[in-house]
């Protein structure tokens, strides 16, 4: 059928999946990392996998699916892949999957240079120096848009003042402005505390773009800055934040990661708009949030041919993920991209 060799995973495609009575365990780390792994037997149920567009692509039974797969890459993405993953196990997949949060840069050098991983996760496209260097070792990367992330805004709930930004302030709070006066006037002189995700991020590459023009240099030279690859930490010390009204001593935090990330830590953030427009499922849909951007898995043919396991997973990904991304806290991609995803799988299969 296609040079996939994907044997009775794609061979035997049925319209329900026979599945049950999984025993699962998911450990995490520190450092971002989480392998999954699971162990499933058949008990007579019958289930379906969830389709998003119930066109082209075959329907996978993961409970056929066999062999390990390797993912890294984008902190933004990691808790989609992960919620993926855990419903192909629960649907019947028995191997491992391990998915591991290092950023989309850092990513990108595991999928290009060390060609370790199996699927890169992104919060950006790649570019055209990882493109080379992917095809140096023999990969031509192909780019599967998955979904939508709104950019989050927030600073503590401590914070009186900030309900409101505009592109051009969001820009002081993270370059010249040594405080809240600096970016407004009318704010009081609280000193800016800012978190920001590091340098191998996409997000971090994205919000340079968008924001700074794409010159990261203000940023990294901004006073009270603290980077981290890990979107948990800088939820933490923006929730943390000290700003005292009536005390401009404090100082008066202000961070930026994926909406997924604000979505699960509401309680302890306030989100802030931009340009007048709050980060939501609508603004997102009809185009008026400024800080909304595409999430992306990537991987290569001749890796999804020799390991028809990556292929049955990307291929049940692109099925599932509008079942699950609201869940998780991001939005579904355009019918159109995620088509042509679909379109991208069936080109490098042979369908």
């Amino acid at each position: 059928m296609n040079r996939l060799k994907l044997g009775a995973s794609l061979a035997a495609l049925a319209l329900v999946i026979t599945a049950c009575g999984s025993d699962s365990e998911t450990t995490t780390t520190a450092g971002g990392t989480t392998t999954t792994a699971a162990t499933t037997t058949a008990a007579g149920e019958t289930t379906t996998t969830g389709s998003t567009t119930g066109e082209d692509l075959p329907l996978i039974d993961p409970f056929e699916v066999t062999g390990d797969i390797v993912t890294a890459g984008s902190s933004t993405v990691f808790p989609l892949t992960e919620a993926v993953a855990a419903q192909f196990e629960d649907d019947g997949y028995g191997d491992q999957i391990t998915i591991d949060s290092v950023g989309t840069g850092a990513g990108f050098e595991r999928f290009c240079e060390a060609g370790e991983t199996d699927i890169s996760n992104a919060s950006r496209p790649i570019d055209e120096e990882e493109i080379a260097l992917c095809e140096a070792i023999g990969r031509t990367p192909i780019e599967f848009r998955v979904g939508t992330d709104a950019l989050a805004i927030v600073v503590s709930p401590n914070n009186y003042f900030v309900e409101d930004l505009s592109l051009e302030q969001l820009a002081l709070a993270y370059s010249t402005a040594s405080t809240w006066a600096d970016v407004d006037p009318s704010f009081p002189a609280h000193p800016i505390g800012r978190f920001s995700p590091g340098t191998d991020s996409g997000t971090f590459d994205y919000f340079v773009e968008a924001v700074l023009e794409d010159d990261p240099e203000p940023l990294l030279a901004a006073s009270n800055l603290q980077l981290s690859e890990d979107d948990n930490v800088l939820v933490q010390g923006v929730e943390g934040d000290s700003c005292t009204e009536g005390d401009v001593s404090t100082s008066c935090a202000i961070g930026y990661f994926g909406f997924a990330y604000y979505s699960e830590n509401a309680a302890g953030l306030t989100l802030v708009a931009v340009d007048g427009v709050e980060a939501s499922g609508d603004n997102v849909g009809n185009g008026t949030y400024p800080l909304a951007r595409p999430l992306f898995i990537y991987s290569d043919a001749s890796i999804m041919a020799e390991k028809p396991q990556v292929a049955s997973f990307i291929a049940y990904y692109l099925e599932v993920v509008n079942d699950v991304i609201g869940d998780v806290g991001y939005f579904p991609a355009p019918q159109a991209d995620l088509q042509s995803a679909i379109d991208a799988w069936l080109a490098a299969t042979d369908m």
